[in-house]
């Protein structure tokens, strides 16, 4: 019975082979009457235009994404008179490391006093811990430590009002409770 089996399973495959190779007749025939026509003309390629060259010479008007604003002449005066006065961040200051985070992933775990000057123990969101002391910088809102106490450090932060402004925020961030 095995030996029956054995040569069943060697005779099927060669006779499933036999039997793809029948119908490739009319394919053949297709084959040779398609090479045998004369072939199609193929279009031209269309002719390439050159785009117009138009300068772009509306930089000095609105920007047409920004929220059209209507102001009064007292708001021109006053807007006026308040360039270069007011609060805005020091472009030119160095950005210090805990400027990378933002201020709500920034949490009070102690403080310290050295030489007596109080500096706060802030963690990042990557669990290291930094020394924060009075007229340090941290979060992302240009934020000025104003004070250092034992359970909290008091941050000034300057956020732009939507008028090309500033206002002044300020946020503590508290001693993290276990």
């Amino acid at each position: 019975m095995s030996q029956m089996m054995r040569t069943l399973a060697l005779l099927l495959p060669a006779l499933l082979l036999v039997a793809c190779t029948k119908g490739t007749d009319d394919l053949r025939d297709w084959v040779s009457e398609m090479s045998q026509r004369e072939p199609e003309p193929i279009e031209p390629i269309p002719p390439i235009r050159t785009p117009e060259v138009v300068a772009y010479d509306a930089m000095d008007l609105r920007d047409p994404f920004q929220a059209v604003r209507q102001q009064t002449e007292e708001e021109d005066e006053e807007v006026a008179s308040e360039e270069g006065e007011g609060l805005r961040p020091d472009p030119n200051r160095r950005k210090e490391y805990l400027e990378g985070f933002p201020l709500d992933t920034l949490e009070m775990v102690g403080t310290i006093e050295v030489d007596g000057t109080q500096f706060a123990l802030i963690q990042d969101n990557e669990r290291v811990v930094h020394r924060v002391r009075e007229g340090n910088y941290m979060g992302q809102n240009h934020g000025l430590v104003m004070s250092v106490q034992s359970n909290q450090v008091e941050v000034r932060e300057l956020v732009q009002d939507g008028r090309g402004g500033w206002s002044e925020r300020r946020v503590r961030v508290t001693m993290a409770e276990d």
